[in-house]
């Protein structure tokens, strides 16, 4: 491909910034999963059975272009979650990034799902390595 402008290099580098985001996005989706698996491995609740729409609740939108920009989004789906008794799909997210189940504090090692997710993959540095990786996989020359 022959690069002669701005709008030929903007051309020949989207289809590596849409696999280089959709692949960031599904690591974050990938430790969401994870620690909605963890929050519920925390508890083993007594007085009610579980529906498990808060452990399938994670979505992960593929990557798009939005002027020069590739955008994704991971999230939990809240309005998945309307069967919840005496409380929202947000109200139970919000718990669980507390650590808390139902609203109360059940002792255990329960992870905050949202703030653990965002620890494990934007704070530690996890993306930024991923984003280098992929680029320099792509024949990119890339220095941290």
């Amino acid at each position: 491909m022959t690069i002669r402008n701005m709008k030929d290099l903007e051309k020949a580098l989207q289809p590596v910034m849409l696999g280089m985001v959709d692949e960031l996005a599904e690591r974050v989706y990938e430790t969401l999963n994870y620690f909605l698996q963890e929050y519920y491995n925390s508890y083993d609740p007594k007085s009610y059975r579980r529906q498990y729409d808060f452990l399938r609740s994670a979505v992960k939108v593929e990557p798009k272009m939005q002027g020069n920009k590739v955008t994704a989004s991971v999230y939990i789906d809240t309005d998945y979650m309307d069967n919840y008794y005496n409380a929202t799909g947000y109200q139970v997210a919000s718990w669980a990034n507390q650590g808390l189940h139902g609203g109360l504090d059940t002792g255990g090692k329960t992870p905050h799902v949202w703030d653990d997710t965002m620890k494990e993959t934007i704070e530690n540095g996890e993306l930024l390595k991923l984003a280098i990786d992929y680029l320099k996989s792509k024949g990119f020359s890339v220095r941290n």
